[in-house]
């Protein structure tokens, strides 16, 4: 079987670098890129992206080495109709790594082609941090790497107005155009770049609020091979993803001209206010992903679609969603809420599918925060007492955080500041140095890991002790039955 790089694949003509793209993980690939594919192929759009790696760990090396080209493996029902296709996707013109490339990724900045800036650096990816020097090559921060780089461009066109960006970020956070958009002022006034620069930013930059989505399960090991013969070549990327997708962006005139998505086959809306379709879809969806995560990964599961094949945990997450977190989404009707979730329950029911819970583990602690801490607050506050599914999986993420269950450990994946902090407190509880109550205490203080003091809120702190202890002594699916036959109650 052939290598996969733009030789054997007779894909040498590139198109003009247009964009450049912080992150090439699967999701970016099997969405953003994907669509840029389509859009180059279904209108004169002719752009190319550049990924620069965001991170110092690991360089892309794969993605060097197959010349930016990979393929796409999509399945699901679209009009009724199954459907199941694999695309080459072309968009990708290079990969530069700013830590060993810092001077090649500052002259990305002087390129007048380039217009384009799309990121999907996590829900931990867009902060602002006082040690980021303007000297670094590079700092350690997104928002840093990029205010830098934006300057350079400022400093290179004399602020030209035509050579601002139109910046598409695709962290799930709340507004987070708005955010990044704040941060790299926040970086500019920290680093005292000018009025000039500030000036050129607010007014020669479109930060566009955004929301994702689409599942994408990474790559297919089980039907890789009848793939890859089916394709004729080796392609180490092939990644694996729904048909269904949605791209919904706030934008004014012009993004909408800049973009043509209107001409082409693709899911993408541009709406005035993306604040209610944003709270649904992460609610919901990411809600339900992030809450099955560590509740299905201690029950012995490991893809959703075990978790969704499993009676037990369906019920879990079937309740999560009706009692409690569509409770929550007062902008919406009922039939608008139960709609939404069936639609995502199919959709985690995707046989084709092999979503790894431990690939949806990143970062859990900040898609805690994003996509369930606001829904068990009002939930608390609206009806006077704890949300107890949501509390389970809070529970859950606790107990995951341990590292071990059942004598397997688990490969966790976060901040090392939240990680340093689970270890610290777990070892202080198992040498019996602290009870759980002060464990489970002291973690919900730590303002470093939820962003404020989850301690304050009424009940929590104790329905979390005792769920911790409800589940070393009678296991993670004996809790879950109690809960889902309505008998356990926190």
């Amino acid at each position: 079987m052939k290598p996969l790089n733009r030789t054997t694949s007779s894909t040498t003509l590139k198109a003009p670098e247009r964009i450049m793209q912080f992150g090439g993980g699967n999701f970016l690939r099997a969405f953003a890129d994907w669509i840029i594919d389509v859009l180059n192929k279904e209108t004169d759009f002719n752009g190319s992206i550049v990924i620069i790696k965001p991170t110092e760990k690991g360089d892309y090396t794969t993605l060097k080495e197959q010349d930016g080209l990979f393929h796409v493996a999509i399945d699901g029902v679209r009009k009724d109709t199954l459907v199941s296709e694999v695309t080459l996707v072309k968009s990708i013109s290079r990969v530069i790594q700013p830590y060993t490339h810092w001077n090649e990724y500052l002259s990305l900045a002087e390129d007048p082609e380039m217009r384009f800036i799309i990121s999907n650096t996590t829900e931990a990816g867009i902060k602002f941090s006082e040690s980021d020097t303007f000297q670094d090559a590079p700092p350690k921060e997104f928002p840093a790497k990029l205010t830098i780089w934006l300057y350079h461009r400022f400093q290179h066109f004399e602020g030209a107005i035509d050579k601002g960006c139109i910046i598409l970020p695709c962290e799930l956070i709340e507004q987070n155009g708005d955010t990044l958009r704040a941060t790299v002022l926040q970086y500019a006034a920290h680093w005292n770049l000018g009025t000039k620069f500030t000036s050129w930013i607010k007014e020669s930059n479109y930060f566009y609020n955004t929301l994702v989505d689409r599942i994408v399960s990474g790559y297919p090991k089980e039907r890789s091979k009848t793939i890859l013969e089916k394709i004729g070549y080796e392609d180490s990327l092939l990644v694996a993803g729904e048909d269904y997708h949605n791209w919904v962006i706030q934008g004014n005139q012009i993004i909408q001209k800049e973009l043509p998505f209107e001409h082409t086959s693709l899911n993408v809306k541009f709406v005035d206010d993306i604040k209610t379709y944003r709270e649904m879809k992460v609610r919901i969806l990411n809600g339900a992903h992030t809450s099955m995560v560590p509740v299905g990964y201690l029950s012995g599961l490991r893809t959703v679609k075990e978790v969704m094949d499993d009676p037990l945990t369906n019920q879990f997450v079937s309740e999560i969603l009706s009692e409690e977190i569509t409770k929550t989404l007062q902008d919406f009707s009922t039939s608008e809420l139960n709609d939404f979730v069936n639609t995502t329950l199919d959709r985690f029911r995707n046989p084709t599918l092999k979503h790894f819970l431990i690939s949806i583990s990143l970062n859990s602690t900040s898609k805690f925060v994003s996509r369930l801490l606001p829904a068990l607050k009002e939930y608390t506050v609206t009806y006077n007492k704890l949300p107890k599914r949501i509390v389970f999986a809070l529970s859950c993420v606790f107990r995951f955080y341990q590292g071990v269950y059942d004598g397997e450990t688990i490969p966790l994946n976060d901040d090392p500041v939240a990680l340093a902090s689970f270890k610290k407190q777990w070892k202080l509880h198992l040498t019996e140095t602290i009870t759980y109550q002060q464990m489970v205490s002291f973690l919900l203080r730590d303002i470093a890991i939820w962003g404020e003091n989850l301690d304050a809120i009424n009940g929590l702190s104790e329905a979390v002790t005792e769920n911790l202890r409800a589940i070393e002594q009678h296991g993670v699916r004996s809790v879950i039955k109690q809960i889902t036959d309505h008998k356990f109650l926190v």
